[in-house]
């Protein structure tokens, strides 16, 4: 099978306010996987999108073996041969409709069928999963999947078509360490039948196991293009940071004061176990295990988005009710969840309504009008102490980084002054440098005083950050561990079960 060689040239793209590409250059070819990494807000999601056609008024050439591809739209990147998997896999897909009607989607739309052939559709998707050694029926609804499952599919839909070249954007973000080990074997497939891989991520030591080059990008400008086997971790942060990275985990607030949160005997109708967990003031609590394990389950029902069946939940010593959500933010409980998109911002409001979302009556005058003036200069207070990235405070929340989103899905709790604050998986998907400004974040809750739950799947953050840690294992607590005495293969033990 012969080399194609995809090269994008002076690609340059600008937004209201932001020059987010300037005259990018970057090059793939087939049967390789190149990494395209960056912090938040580099640019590389930009790029990607000016290559799917998602993006139509950029400058710049795009060329396949030296022949222009006139790429303006989605259907001319795929007519060409590029398919993209996002991170939001639940929006690419049609829960309603089956595996292997999703999988066949787009060639169906394609050929314009007047009468569809239903055996024939779930054979040939059937053929397709076989060929990706994926073990699923093509008849199963998407609505019953997992989410790593969903992922899978996605793929399968990608290579139905002729694919010269698979975009992967986060593909690890949501998923195990099992269900990543099948991923990699996937994509080591696809390499063999010369498809290009494109893999952005922000895990390093996968991009240094799975990707034969590097393309590093930094304010929207290319900083470098390297072959793996050339470069080290340290370098590449230090490229895509501009400069050295520092400690990367606040000091510990020491100080602890009274029991804030106290969780006793909790079950709730799908999986949380006679679960008990206890949170003091300036305390960050790790909440520690692997997916499936009830972390997200237990976030949501302290918020009051699960029924609890049995067990009872204290706030400062008394007991309370958490119907709803807006039962918890009542009783002085934030919630940052894990699907910031989908639950933690609205993506099609401004920053401005973003932040002031969780606390509008702070903003409202006689009659309940709002006061734009007051609530435009909190947000703008907000932006600069959190270091929120945006061309103004009347930006689309949209249009910035996932680092900077996050931000966002943070900053609009600190002006209600909650005393629980819940964080599930807070740094999923963001870069380093993100990452170390969402640590400090949270340090600087604990020193007021604030009580901290931090779910992770990130057994490196759970050591960092907290000073005890609970690991669930299947709706339970397994064990109680204390961080300076423990180490992470202790947390990934009980976490799989271990006695």
């Amino acid at each position: 099978m012969s080399t194609q060689v995809l090269q994008m040239t002076n690609i340059s793209i600008e937004f209201p306010g932001v020059k987010a590409l300037n005259q990018v250059d970057f090059t793939a070819e087939t049967g390789k996987v190149h990494a395209l990494i960056g912090a938040n807000g580099a640019g590389k999601s930009t790029l990607m999108k000016v290559l799917s056609g998602a993006y139509s008024h950029y400058s710049g050439e795009i060329e396949l073996d030296g022949t222009l591809l006139p790429i303006r739209t989605p259907k001319d990147a795929q007519d060409f041969g590029i398919q993209t998997v996002y991170q939001e896999v639940d929006t690419a897909l049609v829960s309603y409709l089956t595996v292997g009607e999703n999988i066949m989607l787009g060639k169906t739309v394609r050929e314009n069928r007047q009468f569809m052939n239903w055996r024939g559709l779930h054979k040939d998707a059937s053929l397709v999963l076989e060929k990706l050694n994926i073990r699923l029926s093509s008849k199963k609804l998407v609505s019953e999947l997992t989410l790593a499952e969903k992922q899978m599919v996605l793929i399968a839909k990608s290579i139905a078509t002729d694919c010269r070249f698979l975009i992967l954007d986060e593909p690890t973000a949501p998923l195990s360490q099992a269900e990543t080990k099948e991923l990699f074997r996937i994509i080591e497939d696809l390499k063999n039948q010369n498809v290009g891989i494109i893999f952005i991520s922000h895990r390093l030591p996968e991009i240094f196991e799975l990707c034969e080059e590097i393309t590093v990008m930094r304010n929207g400008m290319l900083v470098s293009k390297e072959v793996t086997s050339a470069t080290t971790q340290n370098r590449v942060v230090e490229q895509m940071l501009g400069k050295k990275l520092e400690e990367q985990f606040p000091e510990q607030p020491y100080t602890h004061g009274r029991t804030v949160l106290e969780v006793s005997n909790l079950c709730d109708s799908t999986k949380l176990n006679n679960l008990s967990i206890k949170v003091s003031e300036g305390e960050i609590i790790g909440i520690a295990g692997l997916v499936g394990a009830g972390k997200t389950e237990l976030c949501k029902t302290l918020f009051g988005l699960s029924d609890v069946t049995s067990g009872d939940i204290f706030i400062k010593g008394r007991r309370v009710q958490l119907k709803s959500p807006h039962e918890a933010v009542k009783n002085g409980i934030a919630l940052v969840p894990e699907e910031r998109r989908k639950e933690g911002i609205l993506v099609t409001e401004t920053v401005t309504t973003n932040l002031t979302a969780a606390s509008l009556n702070t903003f409202t005058s006689f009659f309940s009008f709002l006061d734009r003036k007051k609530e435009k200069k909190k947000a703008t207070e907000l932006i600069a102490s959190l270091g929120i990235k945006t061309p103004s405070p009347d930006a689309i929340a949209q249009h910035l980084s996932g680092g900077n989103q996050q931000k966002i899905a943070i900053g609009k709790w600190l002006i209600t002054d909650a005393d629980v604050y819940i964080f599930d998986e807070p740094t999923k998907g963001v870069d380093i440098g993100a990452k170390k400004d969402i640590y400090e974040l949270i340090a600087d809750l604990a020193r007021r005083g604030k009580a901290i739950l931090y779910a992770s799947s990130e057994t490196s953050e759970i050591m960092g950050i907290t000073s005890r840690v609970y690991v669930l294992y299947d709706g339970k607590v397994s064990r109680e561990l204390k961080t300076s005495g423990t180490d992470e293969e202790e947390i990934l033990y009980y976490s799989a079960g271990g006695k």
